[in-house]
């Protein structure tokens, strides 16, 4: 025995214009609190990652451009810190020279005096010291030098001789075997080409001002 054909529905019927002349109602989905919760969740989860994403750019981004600026600054300052050893250098040289002629000018018998300690046992077997001095220094040079001489066990003669061809404070001791001289400008010219020529070599690979600066 057959059944009988059940009568189709549409759920949506349409009137002769087009228009829509009926419309079933379609039934409520009731989603649980609990898968609320979850999809609640999830979006949370992912909108968080998106904006972590985003901000992890933006700090490549920040640090990209903070590399590239202290690359085009770092050399400047590597001129700037060897302008400034440069400059310092020179007021180091300028204070000693200075401090050094206030010395000279008060006490212009002691570098004599100390060299010819420091030569006693080169001279204190020669017959004679001949002390070659510009005119100024030489000029009551012969009664202190005498005692220096004497304090040192030196026996021979002195004989001080002034020399117009020296410049101020500068000085020879000539022993026979041997000789020293001293000049003040020409030793602080000495340390001038040494200096200036340490700080060209060192040029723009001197050790950081700061730190860690270089890395």
């Amino acid at each position: 025995m057959s059944q009988a054909p059940e009568k189709f529905t549409f759920d949506t019927e349409f009137d002769a214009g087009g228009g829509v002349a009926f419309q079933a109602p379609r039934p409520k989905r009731l989603v649980p609190a609990e898968e609320v919760e979850q999809i609640r969740q999830a979006a949370f989860a992912e909108g968080q990652a998106q904006a972590m994403a985003t901000i992890a750019a933006q700090q490549a981004q920040a640090l990209q451009g903070i590399a590239a600026a202290c690359g085009q600054a770092l050399p400047r300052l590597a001129e700037v810190a060897h302008e400034h050893r440069v400059g310092s250098a020179g007021l180091a040289l300028a204070c000693a020279r200075a401090i050094a002629d206030a010395a000279l000018e008060r006490f212009p018998q002691a570098p004599l005096q100390a060299a010819l300690t420091a030569l006693a046992r080169e001279i204190e077997a020669q017959p004679r010291l001949v002390v070659s001095a510009e005119p100024a220094l030489a000029e009551g040079l012969q009664t202190v030098l005498d005692e220096t001489a004497r304090g040192l066990g030196f026996e021979g003669a002195i004989v001080v001789k002034p020399e117009g061809a020296f410049g101020p404070n500068a000085f020879t001791l000539d022993f026979g075997d041997g000789a020293a001289s001293f000049d003040p400008a020409a030793a602080a010219e000495r340390v001038t080409q040494a200096l200036e020529a340490a700080l060209a070599a060192e040029g723009l690979h001197a050790e950081p001002l700061i730190p860690g600066s270089e890395s």
